[in-house]
């Protein structure tokens, strides 16, 4: 364990940060050991995978632990899906890349976003027409308060845009693996804007590597400019206030948002209210993609905390309509 640890390079937003001690957790049996010394020591204990879904704060008064937990183990059948086991601490891009590779199709809309695959169904990743929950069989968990090893099916993880189960219980769960299953039939998935033109037999190499490319085309790369890509949640509201904002604005992007709601577009109501391309200090939102705010060198978890507070602020007072911030404050 390591005293005075340096955060800055484990953050893709590159913010300034240091915790208080930190290690990395490599298999599932250093929790244990690990859960005891933060209780000997009467700090609190986070894991930290890929720093892309977090703003941190200058000082973290406890232990964070990267996840580091490795494996890809292809488990076979399992009626119409072939079911693969990958440890926590994988790259989720590179597992989509190798699954490609191994013959396993189902990922690939799912390629180029950051992070590990430990994170991805805490917040139920999505992108282009797909989410985690699509491909998800079962994961497994160490139970912080318990000392125990859990084993969490689909509906006990209780998926939902871009919520699970995991995230009403913060830091109480440790996902060591998750199990995913890809489509024997698989059948590509076109329908999302931007993938529309590709013909109807590609196969799932080929959506991958445009996937990537129009994700490039939008997001800023975080190894060159930090930022933790979407940064709000598109908000889903009661009908009346989609039709409100449809008004006045008949242009407003809006989707399906279950249950008689609508899903407006969070990058849409943060461009019209005037922040695309804003600047506070160091912080901004991205000119590509009003979703995105940036480190545009040396900024602080101050700078981008405020910044956000003015982009919700804003957009409440235009819209009437409350942005949730995605990456969580640590």
């Amino acid at each position: 364990m390591t005293p005075d640890f340096d955060l800055q390079a484990h953050n893709t937003f590159g913010l300034p940060a240091r915790a208080r001690f930190g290690t990395t957790v490599t298999t599932a049996d250093d929790l244990v050991p690990l859960l005891a010394e933060a209780k000997a020591k009467n700090l609190p204990l986070r894991i930290l995978g890929g720093g892309s879904n977090v703003v941190l704060r200058p000082c973290f008064d406890g232990i964070i632990a990267l996840m580091g937990i490795a494996g890809r183990d292809i488990i076979g059948r399992h009626g119409d899906q072939t079911l693969v086991r990958f440890g926590a601490g994988e790259n989720w891009h590179a597992i989509v890349e190798w699954s490609i590779a191994q013959g396993l199709s189902g990922l690939e809309n799912l390629a180029a976003i950051p992070g590990t695959v430990g994170a991805a169904p805490i917040q139920n990743i999505g992108a282009y027409g797909l989410e985690l929950v699509d491909r998800f069989h079962a994961l497994e968990t160490f139970d912080t308060l318990e000392g125990t090893t859990l084993t969490f099916d689909r509906d006990a993880c209780q998926f939902a845009y871009r919520q699970s189960f995991f995230k009403r219980a913060p830091g109480r769960y440790v996902v060591t693996s998750v199990t995913l299953a890809f489509p024997n039939a698989w059948q590509p998935n076109l329908a999302y804007p931007g993938l529309s033109d590709i013909p109807a037999d590609a196969d799932a190499k080929t959506i991958m590597d445009r996937v990537v490319a129009v994700r490039a085309s939008k997001l800023p790369d975080w190894r060159v400019t930090g930022n933790a890509g979407s940064f709000f949640h598109n908000p889903i509201v009661e009908s009346a206030v989609a039709d409100a904002i449809a008004a006045y604005h008949p242009e407003a992007p809006r989707y399906p948002g279950g249950a008689g709601r609508v899903k407006l577009s969070a990058a849409w109501l943060i461009e019209r209210s005037g922040f695309k391309g804003f600047r506070y200090g160091a912080a901004g939102v991205s000119p590509n993609h009003a979703l995105v705010l940036i480190n545009t060198g040396g900024a602080t978890q101050a700078e981008i905390s405020e910044l956000a507070g003015q982009i919700v602020a804003g957009v409440k007072s235009r819209f009437g309509v409350e942005l949730v911030q995605e990456p969580e404050l640590l």
